[in-house]
């Protein structure tokens, strides 16, 4: 029987009482009572793991078998019998991975317990779980990174698991020891192999130990900044300075030159004790045209392990993904088996179980493949894996936890169709990418047609007779339905912070084909409208249509190689643009008619019985830009002329037919073309260089244009605005944490001279001086909470510089 792929196979909350809690102040409460505790037992403990796999005494029935274990295509491992899942899981986690796991939860009759700090309060994940608990204030470091208040909420709760999603807890092996101590299970795999394949130096000479070929580095324990500068040097540059601990981008440099060695080497140093509390590196050869392609990994207690396929992440920024593809493009069978049967050894090696990822970097050049890393724990982008798969991969994670058996063997999954998954972030990809924050004012997505990755079991092929187990026949010509998945963890009115990673949510396709799943990628990138927060959707969909990324030419260097066609220059708006942005303004700032009125008729007049005629000065989001106009005039009938000016001249639109559908919605009929557009109007930005301007966003079809409304001349000159800024000014360029102020006042600096290093979002942002000359003024010491355009460093300029 499959599981239904609707939201009605879903709990409401509205069926389920919710409990939502704060924690006792201090480190450690004594709310626990051991009636509260979880009744478990252990199983046995393999070999050297301190982890216990625990089985709950008295748990919900399991009644229902995985949607595709069922099919009559797959083999069943172990005995057909299963054990019954948890009562009620924690998810130490926050976001989009909170709201995933939960949804399974409740499709499995799970109960979820969500934890969360002051400023998540109001959080989706909060709104979605069962119950709450807050855990402390937003610095993950006092709320979501402790171990201690996790525990005590899973003692109070009665979780008898908990799923750490990634990030935060999710590779630390002290906290899947200290749950293991207390009784409770953790969703994840065992310490000893967290320990093992969360060390890129022990898991690279593990692997070279297996004979899996790796990145020629320095993997060894020596950190003294002076040898490693050595050891890079012996490598050759450029190389790569990676945490040895780390993920996700974090605490990883390139270093092109010895010049710049030691600023990266303190750089990624810092952001990696901030992000893993470990400091130590690694050191190794930078591969210039490098793919990166990983294998999905599934282990269970009994010994068994399977490949899900693997997937390409090359596309990067900041070293960190931004879409994702299953299967790899362009990889031979050969070279497919291959590297599923290294990702499976590798996960057989430390005994690994649950969900994992086995990451190689591919050599475009020579065609060979290394080892990189294995992260211990359910990927950002496994959503691509569970579309060419039709599985679900939290359902399988909880199987396994529980002590069940794999669902299926190798040769029973499936590889079918082409998937894609674009991560939306809020960051502004003009600005190198660099995070933003602050209220998502307007969101308006993609209407999904699934929750869950439907089957795919019907289209699976079986592979020719006497073929690796790891050789899957690809489907790519079944006719199947075209999937649109949306995982979020924000809703409209929700607030972007600073304290966490920038990500509101993920758009996952999936098509019969790589073809038609990126005609499906670009369609639905096209119907994801945000405003309030710089977001990455309109170089996404730029991306998506790229000739070079259509043929699958894909690096993990392809921004910069492709730089220019992915950053054209912003074009100026559109007369049409123009005109709906004026026609938003008139009849949103024209007072309503009353009809009991007799002036009811007369809404486009004034008194003296003129037409209503107005001027609205406009311009481009870069307020540099000469100033444009549209002139509004009414005439009979209700309709508007409209005379649009802009550089490269002007445009009339005559008997404008227009009204506002809704508050952001507006219906007109320019030059016999009927539209429907969506304006949204953002209230002027306090603390930047648009504080005195309202900006309009235009939404007309898939062009979005950004205006602004400027305000009088008057009243920039009173408030002494940022645009008038001196030249030596260094300001923040988005809402940030201090972490180093390097200049002090009087202090000589030269242009380009480190001076403020910044944290927003979990990363560092370093800047230099502006100009050459001396420190006139400070507006910032370490720790500050910063917004965008405040005033950090100000330098006056040499005089004979400005000569």
């Amino acid at each position: 029987m499959s599981l239904p792929n609707t939201s009605r196979s879903i709990a409401t909350r509205a069926a389920l009482p919710r409990r939502i809690h704060k924690l006792a102040k201090g480190p450690h409460s004594t709310l626990a009572a051991s009636s509260h505790r979880p009744t478990a037992v252990s199983l046995a403990r393999n070999g050297a793991s301190s982890l216990s796999v625990v089985q709950i005494a008295s748990p919900l029935a399991y009644t229902r078998g995985l949607a595709t274990a069922a099919e009559g295509s797959f083999t069943a491992l172990g005995p057909s019998s299963h054990k019954p899942l948890f009562d009620k899981i924690l998810i130490a986690n926050r976001g989009e991975i909170a709201c995933r796991v939960i949804r399974t939860a409740k499709k499995l009759g799970v109960r979820t317990v969500a934890v969360y700090s002051d400023v998540d309060a109001s959080a989706l994940h909060v709104q979605l779980a069962d119950e709450a608990y807050c855990i402390g204030p937003a610095p993950s470091s006092e709320s979501y990174l402790r171990v201690d208040k996790i525990i005590d909420v899973c003692r109070r709760s009665g979780a008898q698991a908990v799923h750490p999603g990634y990030g935060f807890l999710s590779e630390n092996a002290e906290f899947a020891e200290r749950l293991a101590g207390e009784g409770i299970v953790f969703i994840g795999p065992p310490a000893s192999a967290i320990v093992s394949m969360g060390s890129k130096s022990e898991s690279k000479n593990i692997m070279s130990a297996a004979n899996v070929p790796v990145v020629p580095g320095y993997h060894g324990t020596n950190q003294d900044s002076d040898f490693l500068q050595q050891e890079a040097s012996r490598i050759g540059y450029p190389v790569l300075i990676k945490a040895v601990h780390g993920g996700g981008g974090k605490g990883m440099r390139i270093v092109h030159s010895p010049s710049e060695f030691h600023d990266a080497l303190e750089s990624a140093q810092r952001e990696a004790r901030k992000s893993f509390g470990n400091a130590d590196v690694l050191v190794e050869k930078y591969i210039q045209r490098p793919r990166h392609v990983e294998v999905q990994v599934f282990a269970d207690q009994l010994g068994n392990c399977v490949s899900l396929w693997e997937r390409d992440c090359s596309v990067q920024r900041r070293n960190q993904k931004i879409i994702e593809e299953a299967p790899a493009p362009g990889l031979s069978p050969e070279l497919r088996a291959d590297l599923s049967a290294k990702a499976v050894a590798a996960a057989k090696a430390v005994n690994y179980v649950g969900a994992g990822t086995v990451e190689f970097i591919f050599d475009n050049d020579t065609e060979k493949f290394y080892f990189m890393e294995m992260n211990t724990r359910l990927q950002v982008e496994h959503p691509v894996t569970e579309m060419i798969t039709g599985l679900d991969l939290v359902e399988w994670q909880l199987q396994v936890a529980a002590g069940n058996a794999l669902p299926l063997s190798q040769s029973a999954i499936p590889l079918v169709g082409h998937a894609f998954e674009a991560r939306i972030y809020a960051e502004n990809p003009r600005n190198n990418f660099l995070p933003d924050s602050g209220q998502l004012v307007y969101l308006s997505t993609p209407t999904p047609t699934h929750i869950f990755a439907p089957s795919v079991s019907e289209h699976n092929l079986a592979a020719p007779s006497g073929s690796s187990e790891f050789t899957p026949v690809v489907n790519t010509s079944a006719a199947i339905e075209p999937v649109v998945r949306l995982e979020q963890g924000f809703e409209q009115g929700a607030q972007i912070g600073v304290f966490y990673d920038p990500m509101i949510a993920k758009l996952v396709v999936h098509g019969r084909d790589r073809t038609e799943a990126l005609r499906m990628l670009r369609g639905a990138l096209e119907e994801y409208r945000v405003v309030g927060v710089a977001t990455n959707v309109e170089f996404l969909r730029t991306l998506a249509g790229n000739d070079a990324f259509i043929r699958a030419e894909v690096e993990t260097g392809f921004i910069p190689k492709h730089f220019e066609e992915l950053f054209p220059p912003i074009p100026e708006p559109s007369h049409e643009a123009l005109a709906q942005a004026a026609l938003f303004v008139v009849l949103r700032d024209q007072p309503a008619a009353t009809p009991a009125t007799p002036w009811s008729t007369l809404a486009s007049r004034r008194f003296g019985g003129d037409l209503y005629e107005r001027t609205v000065v406009i311009q481009s989001e870069d307020t540099s830009a000469i100033v444009m106009s549209a002139r509004v005039r009414s005439i009979p009938r209700g309709l508007f002329d409209i005379t649009t000016r802009t550089v490269a001249g002007e445009h009339t639109f005559r008997s404008v037919a227009a009204h506002l559908a809704d508050a952001t919605t507006l219906a007109s009929t320019l030059d016999g073309a009927r539209r429907r557009t969506t304006v949204v109007a953002q209230p002027p930005l306090p603390g930047s260089a648009l504080h005195t301007a309202e900006r309009l966003h235009v939404f007309d079809g898939a062009r979005r244009t950004a205006l602004v409304l400027p305000a009088p001349e008057w009243l920039l000159a009173l408030g002494g605005d940022v645009l008038g800024a001196a030249k030596g000014a260094l300001r923040s360029p988005m809402p940030s944490v201090v972490v180093e102020v390097r200049v002090a006042v009087g202090e000589r600096v030269e242009a380009g001279q480190p001076v403020v290093v910044l944290e927003s979002m979990k990363t560092e942002t370093v800047l230099r001086a502006p100009v050459a000359g001396v420190v006139r003024a400070v507006g910032c010491v370490k720790g500050d909470m910063v917004e965008e355009g405040r005033e950090l460093v100000d330098v006056e300029e040499d005089a004979s510089a400005e000569v």
